[in-house]
């Protein structure tokens, strides 16, 4: 395989070439898959179904559920299904797709972050002004910014990526189509612009963090003043688990994609890209929500509706 054109697809990294490995890792990757998808599904219907919840802060968890459940359904389905049928390959255009899907949802899910950031900020260190600055308008295009830039930034590095001619095989050191183990296989330096334009991002999204810190440590300050011991808990465990959460997402990242990249994969490669592919979107509704009295008593308002319309109709049917 000479050029990019005549590559017709790439072979994914097998988690083991033992069949019985192959079955337990098709399973452990089904069981998180599940989780997120329920966790996160039950977060959008209580927040859907709950007008309540028809605020700022929930509108962003909802947006960040829909992002989570299509970030980890680019990747883990391919990676069971591989490893269900005893097959590594994936298309040409299966790889493109899911470079550009995953560089979306993953852009997506960062600006979500940082925005629910500047949500927390606003609501504890100027909260008389909160109903002006986060009004409607305001909430509804600081997430439509957040879909559209996602996706103009992974249009730009899908570009930029399969531009460039491969002839370094076919053979992707990764469980899904990850750019730094595709850049390995480009000719020559044809990959430079690309490496840079990964640099320039890293470097943009350290200053959203610093942003953010600066935001944590405002937010920080007027907690510690709050005389209430009940309203410093609450305050301290809505933003410590948004603290970690986009530090781990960013650390791994930067991990994955600034790490000067071997001839051969390792096992760190493989745990960071577990680590920011797969658990943010399955701890997501366990750090924000799960925890949260508000979306569980939506939840369980909308079970015990369904549990009683189901009993209903079960004695008009038996009549």
């Amino acid at each position: 395989m000479s050029n990019q054109t005549a590559m017709t697809e790439f072979l994914l990294l097998g988690f083991s070439d033992v069949r019985e490995l192959q079955i337990l890792h098709f399973v452990v990757f089904l069981v998180l898959y599940l989780i997120s998808l329920l966790g996160n599904l039950l977060i959008i219907t209580a927040i859907a179904l709950d007008h309540h919840l028809h605020t700022p802060m929930y509108f962003f968890l909802m947006n960040l559920s829909i992002i989570d459940l299509g970030s980890i359904s680019v990747t883990i389905p391919k990676s069971m299904a591989n490893s269900l049928m005893n097959t590594r390959s994936i298309s040409y255009s299966g790889c493109v797709a899911q470079v550009f899907f995953f560089f979306f949802f993953a852009s997506a899910d960062f600006a979500i972050l940082i925005i629910m950031a500047y949500d927390r900020y606003v609501a504890i260190c100027q909260p008389l002004h909160y109903e002006t600055v986060m009004n409607r308008r305001a909430f509804i295009q600081m997430a439509a910014s957040a879909w559209i830039g996602g996706m103009l930034y992974s249009a730009l590095h899908t570009g930029n990526t399969f531009a460039i001619a491969f002839c370094g095989g076919n053979t992707v050191d990764q469980f899904f189509c990850e750019i730094p183990q595709l850049l390995k296989l480009a000719c020559s330096d044809s990959y430079r612009f690309e490496v840079g334009f990964l640099i320039f991002s890293v470097c943009l999204a350290s200053t959203c963090i610093v942003f953010m810190i600066v935001s944590y440590v405002q937010i920080f300050k007027a907690v510690l003043r709050i005389p209430s011991k009940q309203g410093r808990h609450k305050a301290f465990s809505t933003c410590l688990p948004h603290l970690f959460v986009v530090s781990l997402l960013f650390c791994t990242s930067a991990l994955a994609y600034l790490k000067p990249t071997s001839s051969s994969t390792s096992g760190l490669d493989l745990m960071v890209a577990v680590l920011y592919s797969v658990l943010p979107p399955m701890m997501n509704p366990i750090i924000y929500s799960m925890r949260n009295k508000e979306i569980k008593g939506a939840l369980s308002k909308w079970i015990g509706w369904r549990l009683i319309t189901k009993n209903k109709l079960s004695m008009f049917l038996l009549q």
